[in-house]
């Protein structure tokens, strides 16, 4: 197992990378997360679970070329406070065209790691048409809920709060509210399971936070975030061995295999 840096390679050793790599992307946004958290949350958090997770990989397993981080991300539900936004059109545009970029350089792997709620639909969006497109293997996943599709984390409550807690306490400020929303959000709590559900105007009457993070600590952020990581890390590699020998040359792992069966 290799991990790269895109932006630490040159052209020809991201060529020579390339057909035996997955190329993966971290997705983020910059929006408000309440008046406790800073607006680059999103991506610090995404940051914090890929690196982590990309430490936890077995040395025998998936070559990796990280991609920088894409900043921004589907956030017009937060610009009552602050967001920088794009249009959820527009991220799949900037995605597809981040795909169509990674297949010239040479890639037939790519995953894509998002770590914005608003950015989910248009992720899936984009993958699903990367792969019409191109003669690859390409995937998603959310760090929250990765292993664990049930998982809902709220917006800059308990969960986000741990987790800057334990990847940079400098940056979590006091909240700044005496309870916790009431009644919850709407799209935090549907009518009926399987139901989504919408109001205008409830991400303000909130205060664009979901849930109390007054009991937020740093050691249930450092639980949070290894198990985060490691969910991650045994994505990448189920991914890298679903996809190793139809898109890519066999993992180190799986050549010591069919060498050991051979007596060699």
């Amino acid at each position: 197992m290799t991990v790269c840096q895109l932006t630490e390679l040159t052209w020809a050793e991201l060529r020579a990378a390339a057909d035996t790599s997955i190329a993966l992307l971290p997705v983020g946004s910059q929006e408000q997360h309440g008046g406790h958290l800073p607006l680059g949350t999103d991506r610090l958090l995404a940051d914090a679970v890929v690196e982590q997770a990309l430490s936890k990989l077995d040395p025998a397993g998936p070559h990796i070329v990280r991609l920088p981080t894409l900043p921004y991300g589907f956030s017009p539900h937060h610009a009552f406070a602050a967001a920088i936004t794009v249009s959820a059109q527009t991220l799949i545009d900037i995605l597809g065209e981040i795909v169509d970029s990674v297949v010239r350089c040479g890639f037939r792997r790519m995953m894509i790691v998002n770590g914005h709620g608003g950015n989910d639909e248009s992720v899936r969006l984009a993958v699903k048409q990367a792969a019409l497109r191109h003669d690859i293997a390409i995937a998603a996943a959310n760090y929250w809920s990765v292993g664990d599709p049930g998982r809902s984390p709220g917006h800059a409550g308990a969960f986000e709060t741990s987790l800057m807690l334990a990847v940079d306490p400098a940056l979590v400020r006091p909240p700044s509210w005496d309870n916790a929303p009431e009644p919850p959000p709407l799209f935090e709590n549907p009518p009926y399971p399987g139901v989504l559900a919408e109001r205008h105007g409830e991400w303000e009457r909130v205060g664009g936070v979901t849930d109390d993070a007054r009991g937020a600590t740093a050691e249930a952020g450092e639980q949070l975030l290894a198990a985060r990581a490691a969910e991650l890390a045994a994505a990448i590699t189920a991914f890298d061995r679903a996809t190793a020998e139809s898109h890519g040359t066999a993992s180190p792992r799986a050549d010591n295999a069919e060498n050991a069966e051979k007596g060699h």
